[in-house]
């Protein structure tokens, strides 16, 4: 076989198409003058092939290409003769070529190389190109531009949830109008989703003066239970304790800010105190979260009048704290059951603009109800007007009478039929239609006989006198006697509840004297068991108590730790309470809290000093004030003075101190006159039984000390023991080799 034979560049792939061109079924396309173009086209073509210097046959490419030119010069001349003749003639030659006659007769000259003019097929062997648009022709057309496919993202609900609600926040910072707020929050749905809405408003207020932050605070507690469930207001902080971090990257002061939003929602009812501590215990220790939460709960909300402080916190607020408003709803409702105007109390229930708050006017109100039979029947009419008028909303509604379930076991000790009443309540309330049918109430116990409850009102009554008295009067032994003349002692733990809980919501004084007055009721009327029972009723109900005072759970902290300290509960207690609190109770949180500050370095002189401004001393200062004491009687001799001096010191559970003292004292100077002073105390009641007995046990207990220094003071203890037996200063198993 030859030699491949190969065309130049350009060469063959054009003369295939043209012969393909000339072939006789394209023929009918072509007009005559285009038919001529044709054939010299191939010719032309097929010369090329025949010049190349690879062809077997070819000849001298040179003379193929001046031939060619050739050609083509006499083209151009015979071109510039048909235009000298101004265009005319048709004769042959080339210029017929390069004119064409339109059918209306005129004559069009063709560009050059074959080109076509308007109204032409173009120039020959043209090929399709790209069209090139030109936005600034005026005949420009935009649908002809090529058309391009974008990947567009698909959006979830939650991603077009949080882009809605930015706009409302905006909105409501610019206006003010929290009704416009919660219509818009309703329109957008996804009621699931509102733990979102609560995330976005504080931390866009969160970087924003304190204006916005007080509408933000202002505007959770608005639409609280009527557009966004509790539910959803806790896991939106719990979102912003997570991203804190994050926060605090952009706002610099972000967990003190965030701290002040949850200590606010603490105190406006939106959040439970327990909130905190639930979350105290899943948050990492070194998280800014952690520190959110310690900082609301030790630093505000742990502060005197902290609830007033909050809500004016961010200035300019008008707004009146929690204990204002509920004092003013139990006003209304006196008013309310004295004249019976109904429309006079929606009246005011609407000037008190707390429609987040209008579960408190139900609480009371079914409690009052439930106190007087005679209002009863005002109150059901009260409530249904409300609820018909949408002044108290469904929501609220329930919210109110789910808080009168939980108050039931503590309301059936001063109401004896508190369950059944309750009951009677909720039907008349399902049957009249405003409240809901699937409210789910308790039933009534009917294991406790009226005279029984009849008997507990009682003694809580004359309780409540005896605790009221007694902190006008700080009379400890008038209390205690008024005890045991009321008898009852199976309600001693009923007593000590109804203490603490009083104490809880007066000032530092009145929990003072709570203190020390349960420290004198261990050693004079109350066993260890009363008190344990006590304590345990208290921290059973202590979601109930933070309903009404904030910081319940703190304070009944301090009296567990203050107690233990008084040695009115051993540290071994602690953990009986423990094992008797019911599971998941939330008395177990304050409960660790009182084992730490129990345990704590100096605990005792803190603790004594717990209730700041109190009656308290340090140890240390009590100890010097009960040496000086003894010294000015032992050198002056005035009994009356003395027992004055240690009635000031107002510590009557730290008397075993005086009187170990006064034991040493007298075996150091040989003058047993200062037992004389101990007489005194006790037939005066200054000291107790209890108290002498205990002083007497600590000098028994280091005597093996004393030794070192009085050799003689086994033998002088024995004889002051004698003495105090024959005296009756001592419990009956005291003993000198045995504890006491």
């Amino acid at each position: 076989m030859g030699p491949t034979r190969r065309e130049p560049h350009g060469v063959s792939g054009a003369g295939d198409e043209l012969r393909w061109m000339a072939s006789p079924r394209n023929e009918g396309f072509l007009t005559q003058d285009q038919r001529e173009k044709l054939r010299i086209a191939v010719q032309n073509a097929e010369t090329l092939s025949l010049a190349s210097p690879r062809s077997p046959t070819g000849g001298s490419t040179s003379a193929l290409l001046q031939q060619y030119e050739l050609q083509k010069e006499q083209q151009r001349a015979a071109a510039a003769a048909a235009a000298a003749r101004g265009g005319g003639g048709g004769g042959g030659g080339g210029g017929v070529r390069h004119v064409r006659r339109s059918h209306s007769g005129k004559t069009i000259k063709v560009k050059k190389d074959g080109a076509g003019g308007k109204g032409t097929w173009g120039k020959l062997i043209d090929t399709d190109t790209d069209a090139c648009l030109d936005r600034n022709d005026p005949n420009y057309d935009s649908d002809e531009e090529p058309y391009e496919l974008v990947e567009a993202p698909v959006s979830t609900p939650v991603e077009d949830y949080k882009k809605s609600v930015v706009p409302i926040i905006e909105e409501y910072f610019s206006t003010g109008d929290v009704k416009l707020a919660a219509s818009d929050l309703k329109e957008l749905g996804y009621d699931d989703f509102h733990r979102y809405f609560v995330k976005k408003l504080v931390s866009m207020a969160m970087d924003r003066h304190d204006k916005e932050k007080e509408m933000a605070s202002v505007l959770l507690s608005s639409l609280y239970g009527d557009v966004i469930s509790s539910t959803q207001i806790r896991l939106g902080f719990v979102m912003l304790l997570e991203a804190v971090d994050d926060l605090a990257v952009d706002i610099l002061d972000a967990v003190d800010v965030l701290a002040l939003f949850i200590a606010r929602a603490v105190v406006d009812d939106i959040l439970p105190p327990a909130f905190l501590s639930r979350e105290k215990a899943s948050l990492p220790e070194s998280s800014k979260g952690m520190q959110v939460v310690q900082i609301a709960e030790k630093s505000y909300l742990s502060a005197p009048h902290h609830a007033e402080l909050l809500e004016r916190r961010w200035g300019g607020s008008t707004r009146t704290t929690v204990d204002a408003v509920k004092l003013r709803i139990t006003d209304l409702l006196k008013e309310y059951i004295k004249n019976g105007d109904t429309a006079e109390a929606c009246r005011c229930i609407r000037e008190l603009a707390v429609p987040f708050f209008h579960h408190e006017v139900v609480k009371r109100a079914l409690t009052l109800g439930m106190e007087s039979p005679t209002a009863e029947a005002l109150i059901v009419k009260l409530l249904k007007e409300a609820s018909e008028e949408l002044l108290i909303s469904s929501s609220q509604m329930m919210k109110g009478f789910s808080r009168g379930v939980d108050s039931l076991d503590d309301l059936s000790l001063d109401i004896p039929s508190a369950k059944s009443q309750f009951q009677t309540l909720v039907s008349k309330a399902v049957s009249q239609g405003w409240l809901d049918s699937s409210f789910v109430h308790v039933g009534v116990n009917g294991d406790v006989q009226d005279d029984e409850h009849e008997k507990l009102r009682r003694y809580k009554k004359e309780a409540v006198s005896m605790i009221h008295e007694y902190f006008l009067s700080d009379d400890v032994p008038e209390l205690i006697r008024s005890l045991k003349e009321l008898g009852s002692p199976e309600y001693n733990p009923i007593f000590i509840k109804k203490l603490i809980t009083i104490a809880m919501d007066r000032k530092n004084r009145e929990k003072e004297m709570a203190s020390v007055l349960l420290s004198s009721l261990s050693m004079e009327l109350f066993s260890t068991e009363d008190i344990v029972k006590g304590f345990i009723m208290l921290l059973e109900s202590a979601e109930d108590t933070a309903l009404d005072i904030l910081d319940a759970s703190d304070e009944l902290g301090l009296f567990l730790a203050r107690a233990v300290i008084d040695d009115v509960l051993a540290p071994l207690n602690l953990d009986e309470i423990s094992g008797k609190l019911p599971p998941n109770c939330s008395g177990a949180e304050t409960l660790n809290m009182a084992r730490s500050l129990a345990t704590a370095r100096h605990a005792g002189e803190r603790l004594l000093r717990c209730w700041g401004g109190g009656t308290g001393w340090a140890v240390e200062d009590a100890k010097d004030k009960i040496a000086k004491l003894l010294e000015e009687y032992e050198s002056g001799g005035d009994v009356g003075e003395a027992c004055n001096c240690i009635r000031e010191l107002h510590m009557p559970f730290f008397n075993h101190e005086v009187v170990k003292k006064a034991l040493v004292m007298a075996m150091e100077k040989k003058n047993e006159r200062i037992l004389g002073l101990l007489q005194e105390c006790f037939g005066e009641g200054i000291i107790t039984i209890n108290q002498m007995t205990k002083g007497f046990s600590r000098v028994r207990d280091g005597l093996d000390d004393l030794a070192l220094d009085i050799p003689d003071a086994r033998e002088k203890f024995l004889s002051y023991v004698e003495h105090a037996k024959k005296s009756g200063w001592l419990l009956p198993s005291f003993g000198v080799a045995t504890s006491a």
